[in-house]
């Protein structure tokens, strides 16, 4: 079947190119009789505008870029669906970008971004350094920072106030009179863990207390489980927090290998919560994070920053702890 084009719509209505062009791309030029009949014609012809001809007309390219390291999918996939599910209603289409750590950093993507003249750049990125910062904003594209509070001249961010929830955790056990309290780190998850530390640090002086128990995991071990399996033969913690659910994991599986009962001996929080952590014994105590409210929310932001030429902004999203068997 031979595709219909912009020249069949302007024979049908019997109107120039640029008249079917400017009703196309929403001009108020055109009224009245000759915008009906430009609009009878792309009815009856089943007509389809080219994303990339409506993009050249309006100097724009109805695009947006997505950067996401690949090795944050396994908690990414809701805030993708949202940004999706957002980025469809207001017909953008998202050209999606991935960075791999040592292989194929954020700063390697910037000029393939520029280069394909999208129109906004979504970010789901903990390491953004201030040079890649100021190298994607020099280009004056809108930003939305999935995950971190960042706001500036066109770079709005929507986060979950993890230092706040931290916090509050913290600061009830301490109440409670529970003071060995730990957090590891997380090599992929820098800012998290520094929001969790401030979090902690924060409950801790609000007591008279000082917090010392950031557990930094050895160059020389590969994975947290390595470190915890030596670390918990001769320390153990009232409560152990992680970022992610592998590492809360491995903190109950080298906990029982060292004798270490969950959660009579010591409790285990995870921040982020995925499937996974109501899947294992003991489920794991953890944050019930919105994920896919942070990427519809970006994209309602992005969307608002290009059309209504909005300023950036930083949007808090809330949290809710969801207590299970790792903790009592």
């Amino acid at each position: 079947m031979k595709r219909v084009t912009i020249y069949d719509v302007a024979r049908e209505a019997n109107v120039s190119l640029a008249t079917v062009s400017r009703v196309i791309n929403g001009s108020d030029v055109v009224k009245g009789n000759t915008k009906n009949k430009v609009q009878d014609a792309i009815n009856r012809l089943g007509y389809k505008p080219n994303a990339i001809a409506q993009g050249l007309a309006l100097q724009k390219t109805t695009s947006i870029a997505l950067v996401i390291p690949e090795a944050s999918f396994t908690y990414t996939g809701q805030i993708i669906n949202g940004l999706l599910d957002v980025a469809k209603i207001d017909k953008y289409n998202v050209m999606l970008h991935t960075t791999t750590e040592g292989i194929n950093e954020i700063s390697d993507s910037i000029e393939t971004i520029i280069k394909s003249r999208v129109d906004g750049v979504i970010i789901y990125n903990d390491r953004l350094t201030e040079a890649e910062m100021s190298e994607l904003t020099k280009y004056h594209i809108p930003i939305v920072i999935v995950g971190n509070k960042i706001s500036g001249n066109k770079v709005s961010s929507v986060f979950v106030d993890i230092e706040k929830a931290v916090y509050e955790l913290v600061d009830r056990y301490l109440n409670d009179g529970k003071k060995e309290i730990a957090i590891i780190q997380d090599r992929k998850n820098n800012s998290s863990v520094d929001s969790m530390i401030k979090g902690a640090t924060r409950a801790y002086a609000d007591h008279g207390l000082v917090f010392e128990n950031f557990l930094e995991i050895p160059a020389k071990f590969r994975t947290s489980y390595d470190f915890l399996s030596d670390y918990l033969a001769d320390h153990k913690f009232d409560l152990v927090i992680a970022n992610r659910d592998s590492q809360a994991l491995a903190i109950i599986n080298a906990a029982k290998e060292n004798n270490i009962s969950i959660p009579d001996d010591m409790e285990v929080v995870c921040i982020i919560d995925t499937k996974y952590n109501s899947m294992v014994r003991p489920q794991v105590s953890s944050f019930a994070i919105p994920s896919y409210d942070l990427g519809s929310v970006s994209m309602r932001v992005m969307t608002k920053m290009l059309e209504h030429d909005e300023e950036g902004k930083a949007i808090e999203l809330s949290y809710l702890f969801t207590p299970r068997k790792s903790t009592k």
